[in-house]
């Protein structure tokens, strides 16, 4: 794996409840690539998100992500690996209770930031990298399912993650607001950082034609969308 290469599956198999989900799963992921997963439901996408980020186990063969090894990983080693992850789902996951700078500042307490003023300071990066600068002091009920993702994204990008990975994340959104997400996420990785997205929004891909995986009968392979046409159908 060199230092390039973020993900790293080598003929791996994912069970989950003993179950095996996916099996012979062979891909590398380089940084600053975006990459689309998509499938049915039940094909196993959030399956492979999960075991990315050490959720679901790995029963075969040979995984690594952010040059950790997924092979019977240690607890110490899983949280050392997801700080070097952002994680993004589609229900936004905010805490309702508190402001939204205030929901940024409770996971940066949780993963180890102490300074004020960093905090207080990366707040306003975050918040202004996915536009919305201005609406720190408001609470999640008063902003619309669009402005809580970038909320979620800019969670995701607290501590400078090597890889996002994107379970459906424009899932609850109009097409619109769709657009300004998948902009956002786009940006992510033109500046280095690899992204991984399930999706089943076509018309989007067109819009951000990229490399993509399907997952179909228990594999993974990669397709080339220009001689798939029937996905945007």
């Amino acid at each position: 794996m060199n230092d390039k290469t973020i993900i790293d599956l080598d003929n791996v198999s994912i069970a989950q409840r003993e179950l095996t989900i996916l099996k012979n799963i062979s891909f590398k992921v380089e940084r600053g690539e975006f990459i689309y997963l998509i499938g049915k439901t039940g094909s196993g996408k959030s399956s492979i998100l999960k075991a990315l980020y050490a959720e679901n186990p790995i029963k075969s063969g040979t995984a690594k992500v952010a040059n950790y090894s997924l092979n019977k990983i240690k607890k110490k080693n899983i949280l050392a690996l997801r700080r070097k992850l952002g994680i993004v789902f589609q229900d936004f996951q905010l805490l309702s209770d508190r402001s939204i700078a205030e929901n940024l500042k409770f996971v940066m307490k949780a993963t180890g930031w102490k300074d004020k003023k960093k905090i207080k300071a990366k707040i306003e990066a975050l918040l202004t990298k996915v536009g919305m600068g201005t609406k720190g002091y408001k609470f999640p009920h008063q902003i619309s399912g669009g402005e809580q993702q970038r909320i979620a994204i800019a969670r995701a990008l607290i501590n400078d993650p090597e890889l996002i990975i994107a379970d459906e994340p424009t899932g609850n959104l109009d097409p619109e607001t769709t657009y300004e997400i998948m902009k956002i996420l786009f940006e992510i990785s033109s500046n280095g950082k690899a992204v991984i997205i399930a999706t089943h929004d076509y018309d989007m891909m067109g819009k951000f034609p990229s490399r993509t995986f399907r997952c179909e009968n228990e594999e993974i392979t990669e397709i080339n969308l220009a001689k798939a046409p029937e996905f945007f159908h």
